[in-house]
């Protein structure tokens, strides 16, 4: 570019008018007070549904997790369904609603499941490090449970009812997808204006505004089993197959912020003595794009097509989790209200994404505005580091209870 062109290009800049700044929604003494007031009976309970062990699948876990927040919820006026998941071996879902007298209809969302198997919380409970809380699914997606369960309260006993409805769904499956959900989600949305999501939100204190669509890709060899030591040249070795599959997704991405492609599961053989005749291998692929599955699949396919041992045979199948939530305008528009809201804190709400999939993306695609990364601070998820910021609890159990109150008065219009 010459400097000619340079300069008229910045003259144009300069004239462009500056970005106005964040508005600021006067700090509501009322509501603030109450959130501090309920900061000692929310940590209670969030303990206590921590050190419930409730990892996807986990029935019983589900059910006591549950029989906790059911009375909660019912005591503020909730009607609360449990409702069968729609996979077997998960424990029901969770719907509470609530009536008003406004316009606003609100789908808030949480998950009680975690990632964690049984005696978890037996081996490492609720605690309490610093600002840190810590325990098993504390963050992901534990207190943002209990934060929305807080949030209604305050607004109960401050006596706000200018909404339509309120919906609270709390379901079982998120950590695998929503396998026992998608119907039940796809029928709420129907009846939303708005989907809040109550995943935590990411350090140092941000809403999450985009998410990697989340895809399954599981690709099997079948050989044929021989002994190791007599006659392994009969044999067609599975495994050796399956790690010449492997090569073809080398040129894809393992981190960052665009798309990745990582293998998380592998499995071959059946003993140490045969040539094992079959071979699985799981890859986790998560997309910024729904077009970028293609570029995925089809080296993939076209690998399985070519196989280098003759005689093993190739297949690929995919599942989709979750689409990806894209940048767009109504869900920067939830995020503006809800910084404007911080702001009267005096507090600074940054806005992100991440390659963890959630509900936010079924409510994008069926055009209902949506806003993710509600609860409050955490990281370390799915490990023995996982841990909620408390310097954040306070402020976040706010946030949710005064952007209810704002979407339930002024909702927002269709996203798409």
């Amino acid at each position: 570019m010459d400097v000619k062109t340079w300069l008229a290009l910045a003259a144009v800049a300069m004239a462009q008018p500056a970005l106005a700044a964040p508005k600021t929604v006067a700090k509501d003494a009322r509501l603030w007070a109450a959130a501090e007031a309920a900061r000692p009976d929310q940590l209670k309970l969030l303990e206590q549904v921590v050190n419930i062990d409730s990892g996807t699948g986990d029935v019983e876990g589900g059910r006591k997790v549950a029989d906790v927040l059911v009375p909660r919820l019912e005591a503020l006026g909730f009607q609360v369904e449990r409702i069968p998941a729609e996979a077997p071996d998960l424990a029901d879902n969770l719907v509470a609603t609530l009536k008003g007298t406004g316009k606003g209809r609100i789908l808030m969302i949480g998950h009680l499941d975690t990632v964690f198997g049984p005696g978890t919380a037996a081996q490492r409970p609720f605690k309490i490090v610093g600002d840190h809380a810590m325990g098993p699914g504390v963050s992901d997606e534990k207190g943002g449970v209990v934060e929305g369960v807080y949030a209604l309260k305050i607004l109960h006993d401050l006596g706000f009812k200018d909404f339509k409805q309120i919906v609270f769904l709390i379901e079982s499956s998120e950590e695998r997808g929503s396998p026992g959900t998608r119907g039940l989600i796809d029928k709420l949305l129907k009846d939303a204006d708005v989907e809040l999501n109550l995943e935590p939100g990411d350090p140092p204190d941000a809403a999450t505004v985009w998410r990697k669509g989340s895809n399954v890709i599981v690709v099997d060899v079948a050989g044929k089993a021989a002994h190791a030591g007599v006659a392994p040249h009969e044999g067609r070795n599975a495994a050796d197959e399956l790690m010449h599959q492997l090569d073809s997704i080398k040129p894809f991405p393992k981190f960052g912020d665009g798309m990745t492609l990582n293998l998380t599961l592998l499995n071959a053989g059946s003993r140490y003595n045969i040539i094992p005749d079959t071979a699985q291998a799981t890859l986790n692929l998560r997309v910024r794009d729904k077009g970028q599955v293609d570029a995925v699949m089809s080296a993939l396919e076209a690998s399985a097509k070519a196989p280098s041992i003759e005689g093993t045979t190739v297949t690929v199948h995919r599942d989709t989790s979750y689409p990806p939530l894209p940048n767009n305008a109504a869900t920067d528009a939830l995020a503006d209200r809800a910084a404007a809201i911080y702001a009267g804190l005096g507090r600074t709400l940054g806005r992100g994404g991440n390659g963890g999939a959630s509900e936010s993306a079924l409510a994008n695609e069926a055009g209902v505005a949506a806003l993710d990364g509600l609860g409050p601070v955490g990281g370390g998820f799915h490990s023995d580091l996982e841990y909620l910021d408390l310097t954040t609890l306070t402020p976040r159990l706010y946030l949710l209870a005064k952007l209810i109150q704002d979407v339930a008065v002024n909702p927002p219009p269709p996203a798409n």
